[in-house]
Parts: structure tokens; C-alpha cells; sequence
């Protein structure tokens, strides 16, 4: 009777503490999920890989400017910039967040104000990381692997016809391994008035195996993100200008130069009650391309379709997907924000 006893009180306080557990479990999955995220639907396309039931959680916070998210598929982890601190963190489901290289975008001995640390991050066909730097004002490699990173760098692209370049801000590879990046003038500690900047327009340009820099386009005021379509015929690029906040689209050709140029799509308008301005972006696999801009990720057809907007109630910089396209990753002021996928 008193074995019984025990076991019946036992039981009783495993399940009172299986309760408490499960609550806070609860609470702190709950406090995780953004509450003024929403999805808005203009198509209804957009829910075969949207859910609609959109959950935007906050996977990590507390930074200054979170930008250029990039999954490193064999470290399995997210890495990305924070500007201002010139640092770059790494985050995996199972170790959370933590530093992985400082310095990142500045390398220099004198102390200077501005946005001074990498921004966009990218690998290239061998694998290595590849940075654009805006306080050394380049396109650069990490030396190091990436799985033992240090701030030892090697310059694939810092200035055009002898003048040094504004602050690379994204980047991307060509399937033939040639690197084409923006260069607005955001890392210079007074922008575009800076008495240091040296060209007197903000370019694309492209960088080949041998490393000849060629201008690819100076007819943007603030070019931002930067994305080929999957067949690389297309070149997407951002304009992060408030008075012109458009994307633009461009033919690919032979040689890899950029032909006939047009308006993708104008969000000038939107601008005005939504917060953030065309910036980061990234292609699914289907084509869809997955634009940064007001009010969140704008999703578009190749076609110029606007199928809806992932709203995340903050200015958003960029976004990543990993490996098989089920996570979406997304750099938003000073959080790092996940949306999982169909």
C-alpha cells in the first residue's frame, strides 16, 4: 500500500513537471515567432511554395545591420555580415550563434567611422569565401577554409582604371566562373559626398578568371543585389535609390556583357508607407525571384508577375535559401529571420 503510495505521487510530480516543461517549451517557441509577420497573397501560385500559414521566426538578434546571408552546405550552417561591428557570425540549428571572423570588411590600422564591414558573401567554384568588403573598398577571397576562418584576404577586384572602387556591396558568379558585383557608394563614412570616393558614377561590373575588371553598367544610382536567372541568360539587379526604388533586368550575352536593358519592376510608390528599398536577392530554382524591398520579400515570376510579399515589419536587407530550397533565410535590421518552406 505504501509502494503504491509512492508510485501514485511519483507519477503525479512527473507529470506536474512534464507540464512546466512543456509550457515553457511553449512560451519560448512562441516568443521566437515574429507576431507582426504576414503574408500577402496576390497570386495564388505563391502558396505552392509559400505557406499560408507563414511563420517567421527570429532565429537570432541583438545586432547592428544584418546582411549577406549565405549557407555553407558541407559546414551545414548559415554565415552572415553585421556591418557596423565588421563582423561576420555563423548560426546552426544546433549551436545557435556565434562569431566566426573579425575583422570582415575593414582591415585597416586607422580608426574610421561608416559601415565598414563585409557585406554581400558568396562561394566560388572552388568553394572558397568570397567577400564584399566595404571598408577596404573590394572584392576579396578568404584565404583560410571555411571551416578554420581568419581575416587573411587576397584582392580579386579594388579598382577600375586606376581609380579605387566605391564599396562593393553584392556579388555573383557566372556559371563560367566570372564574378559580377554592385558597387554603390554605402561604405564610404559620407556616402556618395565622401572626399575619398574616386569614380564619379556607382557601376556593375564584372571580374574574369584572369582578373580584367570590366564595367558592365554605370545607368544606376544606388545598384544593389544582384542575381542570375537559373539558366544564366538573365542578370537581375536592385536599385536602392528611394526616388528610383526599381529593379532592373538585363540580357546576358556570349561574351557576358549585358544587353537590353529594362524596367523589372517599380516599386518607387511603395516606398512611401513600407519600410525598406530593393536590396539583397535571391532565385529559387523554379525562377521566382526573391527580391528584398518594401515592406519585406517582394516574390516575382521572370515574367515581372508580383505573386505577393513576405512581410517581415522591418527594412529588410537580404536573403539566402540552404541546400534544398526548404529554408528560407533573411537578414531584416538586427535580426536574422528563418521561413520554412513547402
Amino acid at each position: 500500500m505504501y509502494f503504491r503510495i509512492l508510485l501514485i505521487h511519483f507519477k503525479m510530480k512527473t507529470k506536474i513537471v512534464l507540464v512546466i516543461f512543456l509550457f515553457i517549451v511553449n512560451v519560448n517557441f512562441a516568443q521566437k515567432i515574429k507576431p507582426d509577420a504576414t503574408l500577402i497573397v496576390h497570386s495564388a501560385n505563391l502558396l505552392d511554395l509559400i505557406p499560408d500559414n507563414l511563420k517567421i521566426e527570429i532565429i537570432s538578434e541583438g545586432f547592428e545591420w544584418t546582411e549577406g546571408p549565405l549557407w555553407l552546405p558541407n559546414e551545414n550552417k548559415l554565415i552572415f555580415s553585421d556591418i557596423p561591428s565588421n563582423s561576420i557570425f555563423e548560426w546552426t540549428e544546433i549551436g545557435g550563434t556565434k562569431l566566426y571572423l573579425k575583422p570582415a570588411g575593414y582591415t585597416g590600422k586607422e580608426k574610421r567611422g561608416g559601415e565598414t564591414g563585409s557585406n554581400g558573401l558568396l562561394l566560388n567554384p572552388e568553394g572558397e569565401l568570397v567577400l564584399c568588403q566595404h571598408g577596404d573598398r573590394r572584392m576579396a577571397k578568404m584565404k583560410a577554409k571555411l571551416s578554420n576562418p581568419k581575416a587573411d584576404f587576397t584582392t580579386l577586384a579594388g579598382n577600375y582604371n586606376g581609380k579605387k572602387l566605391n564599396s562593393p556591396n553584392d556579388a555573383v558568379f557566372h556559371k563560367n566562373g566570372d564574378l559580377y558585383f554592385t558597387d554603390p557608394p554605402y561604405g564610404l563614412e559620407q556616402n556618395d559626398k565622401d572626399p575619398l570616393k574616386e569614380l564619379d558614377f556607382q557601376g556593375v561590373y564584372k571580374v574574369d578568371k584572369t582578373g580584367k575588371i570590366t564595367l558592365l553598367t554605370q545607368e544606376l544610382s544606388r545598384p544593389n543585389g544582384i542575381a542570375f536567372s537559373p539558366d544564366y541568360k538573365k542578370l537581375y539587379v536592385a536599385n536602392s535609390d528611394p526616388e528610383k526604388a526599381i529593379w532592373m533586368v538585363y540580357d546576358v550575352d556570349e561574351n557576358g556583357l549585358l544587353n537590353n536593358g529594362k524596367l523589372f519592376f517599380d516599386a518607387t510608390d511603395k516606398t512611401k508607407t513600407l519600410k525598406g528599398l530593393p536590396d539583397g536577392m535571391k532565385v529559387h530554382k523554379n525562377g521566382w525571384i526573391f527580391a528584398t524591398g518594401p515592406g519585406g520579400i517582394l516574390i516575382f515570376t521572370p515574367e515581372g508577375e508580383h505573386l505577393g510579399t513576405i512581410i517581415t515589419g522591418e527594412a529588410t536587407a537580404n536573403c539566402a535559401f540552404n541546400s534544398d530550397y526548404s529554408e528560407l533565410f533573411i537578414t531584416a535590421d538586427d535580426y536574422l529571420l528563418r521561413v520554412k518552406l513547402k
